[in-house]
């Protein structure tokens, strides 16, 4: 199995296809932040890693207060990374869980979010499990919340999917970033207008699927 912690290396790389994803990630994070309604925002991170798009943006934020965030990561050395960057850069409203971002329990009394991160998620799962986490998303968030996703873009490219998925479940098209990277890297962020009918599942949103170890 992947060793998900070194897997992160990665992002130490400035021109690495990880690195490029992040940044604009942090960029939507922040803009869906200040878009957010006067008051308190809630902010869930759902196979969060080591935080870096969260912890990356919050310092610097001119609403950093207001933000409350929960960040669910399975693995106990992300998680632990997780809590001591957002320990080392003073955001007391960052809780990290150590739990399984798949199971809508593990973050259910956190619900509705404002702002929703769905990253490094869509490319280790199956396609089954990300139009079930797409259509469950508008039951996880408040009216006008932002979900920022990620996922590859190489061949077979499911990415047009993910976006016809999206809007069929109640969200509009706030930005679609294609970036020219090795990696073909894809960054989605939707606003929700309307979530007639939304609903979390009874089983899992998602399961990771296995991976070749990194070498």
């Amino acid at each position: 199995m992947r060793d998900w912690a070194a897997w992160h290396a990665a992002y130490d790389g400035p021109s690495s296809s990880l690195s490029a994803r992040l940044r604009q990630v942090r960029l939507r994070l922040s803009e869906a932040i200040g878009r957010a309604p006067a008051g308190p925002v809630r902010l869930i991170s759902l196979c969060a890693g080591q935080g870096r798009d969260v912890i990356g943006v919050l310092p610097g934020h001119p609403r950093r207060d207001e933000v409350r965030a929960v960040l669910v990561e399975l693995d106990p050395r992300n998680a632990a990374a997780a809590r001591r960057a957002a320990a080392q850069a003073g955001l007391s409203q960052v809780e990290v869980r150590e739990a399984d971002a798949g199971t809508a329990a593990s973050f259910a009394d956190a619900l509705p979010a404002g702002v929703l991160l769905l990253c490094g998620i869509f490319g280790n799962v199956s396609d089954g499990d990300i139009r079930r986490t797409v259509e469950a998303s508008a039951a996880m968030c408040q009216p006008g919340a932002t979900v920022i996703w990620t996922r590859h873009r190489r061949p077979p490219d499911l990415t047009p999917q993910i976006r016809a998925w999206s809007a069929a479940s109640g969200f509009g098209e706030l930005a679609f970033d294609a970036l020219d990277t090795a990696a073909l890297t894809g960054v989605g962020a939707n606003r929700l207008h309307r979530a007639d009918g939304a609903a979390l599942p009874s089983g899992p949103l998602f399961t990771f699927r296995p991976q070749p170890r990194s070498r």
